[in-house]
Formats: C-alpha cells, sequence, structure tokens
C-alpha cells in the first residue's frame, strides 16, 4: 500500500492533527484483524530527499529532490496482509487521507 499525494497538507499541524486521529484509528482496527504486516513507514517531506542516478560519465551522481519534479509525491507505504488484491484494496479503500485527495497505490509484493 503506498500513499501518494500533495504532501502541502501533510504538514499543516491544524490539519494533520484531526487527520492522525483517523489514521490512528485506522491502524488500530486493520493491526487487530491481522491486515498490517511489520514494516512500512511515514517519509519525511520530500525537501528532503536526495536522489542517486547515473551522471554523464556513468557514475552515480547525487541531486537534491525526488526523482520526480511531480505535484503528488510518495507519502509512505504499509505492508498488508490479505488473500488477494480485493482484500487488499478493501483494506486500502478507508484509507483517511483519501478524502483530503491523496492515493493509495495497491500492489503485490514480488515473491522469487
Amino acid at each position: 500500500m503506498i500513499l501518494t499525494g500533495d504532501e502541502s497538507h501533510w504538514f499543516d499541524s491544524a490539519e494533520a492533527a484531526g487527520l492522525m486521529d483517523e489514521v490512528n484509528a485506522w491502524w488500530e482496527k486493520w493491526h487487530k484483524a491481522g491486515k498490517i504486516e511489520q514494516g512500512g513507514a511515514e517519509l519525511q517531506h520530500s525537501s528532503t530527499a536526495k536522489t542517486v542516478g547515473p551522471g554523464p560519465d556513468g557514475q552515480p551522481t547525487v541531486t537534491d529532490g525526488p526523482y520526480l519534479e511531480i505535484k503528488e509525491v510518495v507519502g509512505g507505504f504499509i505492508m498488508l496482509v490479505a488473500d488477494d488484491i480485493d482484500e487488499a484494496i478493501a483494506v486500502a479503500a478507508g484509507w483517511p487521507g483519501i478524502r483530503l485527495g491523496d492515493r493509495v497505490e495497491v500492489r503485490p509484493v514480488m515473491e522469487r
């Protein structure tokens, strides 16, 4: 479950206070149901990101910021436990940030 959106409201203390109460309730509900795997993280503001990529000489080079310069950024990820993609979507559909315009990408983990 990859959390994306316009991060401008994520760091607004007035808006984040109520949202975090909803997030904590969502987390508790699905954790008790056994649908959240250990792991996941909330990420810092994208302004703290560094991107490592190939430089002109083929050697790694570091630039400031996320890889893509877009309005929506990745804000975090949560590892879910689900029987199938439909169950994972049902869990993700209740993510509180969706009502503020955030999106949740649900993608199975590669098993090799």
